[in-house]
């Protein structure tokens, strides 16, 4: 019999999505491929992390298509097969350790009301050894810099090892130093064969691992792209943060309600 090629984690075609009465998304379609990664570029309210939402069924879609790992998304249940890390805000976890917060992402994994038990541990273990946080584990999430925090929030969303990684803006509010660890993190998850989707307003450090760009404006994608585009200055201009700010960690970094290579090339927004 014929092998076929499995089905992409994401394929979503003509999306159309109106909020409170005005059109966000005009006619958009968005991929992302097995083990590859993507990300949308666009500037403010070009319809982006609308986009994101939509393709994870967190916002109406008025018309279109969306297939997730080639299950059409209102029948899609295998939520734990996507990790997703949404935008900032400024609530905060105040009191949670590292450890817990990362925990947190297989709660819906877990039997209700029972204690944790040695596999959620050596998932939450396997988490943070990927995102080089394991000596903070006990460590209060709030005592973490901004780049620190916002890898905690990738363990969160990795510790159901998921194939797909989707991630709204992890560079913003983030300095130009943790950016480069961050692009160290991704860089090892894309090695191990993860897809991604990313939110960015800059590529900046990210460039190197980004195959695709799809770029926004005003809801409809004007350059699917096939690469980052060396001559861009969203490649050469990093989203820099407040270096010695505290990145809020959101109290919504939750998984669904339902629920590679190296640097050197080896809500509406």
């Amino acid at each position: 019999m014929p092998v076929t090629d499995p089905a992409p984690p994401l394929a979503a075609d003509d999306l159309h999505v109106r909020l409170g009465g005005s059109p966000i998304l005009r006619g958009v379609g968005l991929s992302v491929g097995a083990g590859e990664s993507v990300a949308l570029l666009g500037g403010n309210g070009s319809g982006k992390s609308t986009l994101l939402r939509a393709c994870l069924g967190l916002v109406p879609i008025q018309s279109g298509t969306v297939e997730l790992f080639g299950t059409p998304l209102a029948r899609f249940r295998q939520w734990r097969s996507i990790g997703y890390v949404p935008q900032h805000s400024t609530g905060t976890l105040r009191g949670a350790t590292v450890a817990e917060v990362v925990g947190s992402g297989r709660m819906a994994l877990r039997t209700p009301f029972v204690p944790a038990g040695p596999r959620h541990r050596a998932a939450v273990d396997r988490a943070l050894r990927r995102v080089d946080l394991q000596q903070r584990r006990h460590d209060e999430i709030s005592t973490l810099s901004g780049g620190q925090q916002q890898r905690a929030l990738i363990a969160r969303a990795l510790v159901s090892e998921p194939d797909l990684l989707v991630l709204d803006e992890p560079t913003a509010g983030v300095d130009l130093h943790h950016q480069g660890e961050l692009a160290d993190t991704l860089a090892g998850l894309l090695d191990d064969g993860r897809a991604l989707l990313v939110v960015l307003h800059e590529i900046g450090p990210l460039a190197p691992l980004i195959q695709r760009t799809v770029r926004l404006r005003d809801g409809l994608v004007v350059d699917p792209g096939t690469g980052p585009d060396e001559s861009d200055p969203a490649c050469h201009e990093p989203d820099i943060g407040d270096s010695g700010g505290v990145f809020g960690l959101p109290a919504d970094t939750l998984a669904h309600p339902e629920a590679g290579r190296g640097r050197d090339g080896g809500s509406r927004a």
